[in-house]
């Protein structure tokens, strides 16, 4: 359980919903911050405006998957008004708060440094990454489906990156009947790609490997997907780049030359809220239960 422990929820889409509602029957006392405009009560949980926030009873943050932009505004879906979160605010917490983001950027880094505060990205760890790239494969099957006229089955199909997500992603296009190739740079990701009965290639020859390309999805965050490359695709050639934002495509190419480009970043919480909040609500409560139950010796 965590009563007493004082947490301020910060913005968000839906699937925060999932994780206010899984600390408030750990009995934490939350303040909801950005959710004068949701409609749900949750007993034990206060919605307040971010001035009227007393930050010094504050035991933990949580923000948004997307964490803050780079002036440390915060987005959220269930309220009109500008969230800010500053550097004073973090320094009026208590000494042992800790900061839960899924993503980071270099505002956020440097406030969390400047305040000696603690910050988690939950999307950095395997096991939320993982869970996630499930959601993430089905929405992937959904836009393949909706963008194409043809069948994921027998279509020649270029995953990029052999990550988490990439290789749920290979497994599942390949489960599917496609014909998968998979760009890698690790000697040991190509031989399981090998292993897996998937065709391997290095990235650096990758515009030699794009010919005969249906659908490509990219899952590396650098601009891999570039104009030398997009020149070799197909004029029917689907993008889906999964990678966080910007992406790893050159989009104003793409769409010089008339190929479908789409950037996808956050599928879990379009696709399936429910299930992605519920990921990173199991993982955050059980992080907020070790650390307050270490503290208490």
């Amino acid at each position: 359980m965590l009563t007493d422990l004082h947490i301020a929820v910060f913005g968000g889409d839906a699937r925060q919903l999932e994780v206010i509602r899984k600390l408030t029957e750990l009995d934490a006392a939350l303040t909801l911050i950005g959710y004068d405009q949701l409609d749900h009560g949750f007993t034990g949980a206060s919605k307040m405006d971010i001035d009227e926030v007393d930050f010094s009873k504050l035991d933990s943050i949580i923000l948004p998957v997307s964490g803050t932009g780079l002036q440390g505004e915060i987005d959220t879906i269930f309220s009109n008004r500008k969230i800010v979160l500053t550097e004073d605010m973090l320094k009026k917490t208590k000494s042992h708060c800790q900061v839960f983001s899924g993503i980071s950027n270099s505002y956020l880094d440097t406030i969390t440094a400047n305040s000696n505060r603690k910050l988690t990205k939950l999307f950095e760890r395997d096991d939320v990454a993982i869970y996630n790239s499930i959601p993430t494969v089905e929405g992937t099957i959904m836009m393949v489906i909706q963008h194409t006229d043809i069948t994921i089955h027998q279509s020649n199909t270029v995953v990029l990156g052999f990550g988490r997500v990439g290789m749920s992603v290979a497994r599942t296009f390949q489960a599917l009947g496609a014909h998968v190739k998979v760009g890698a740079r690790k000697s040991e990701h190509m031989a399981r790609i090998s292993e897996m009965g998937m065709i391997p290639f290095h990235l650096d020859d990758l515009k030699n490997e794009v010919y005969e390309t249906d659908v490509c999805i990219n899952t590396i965050p650098t601009q891999i997907v570039n104009a030398d490359v997009i020149s070799k695709f197909p004029s029917h050639t689907l993008i889906v780049d999964l990678a966080s934002k910007p992406g790893g495509t050159d989009f104003r190419y793409a769409e010089k030359r008339g190929i479908k480009a789409l950037l996808a970043p956050g599928l879990p919480g379009i696709v399936a809220p429910k299930t992605a909040g519920k990921i990173v609500a199991n993982v955050l409560s059980q992080l907020l239960i070790n650390e307050f139950y270490k503290r208490k010796g």
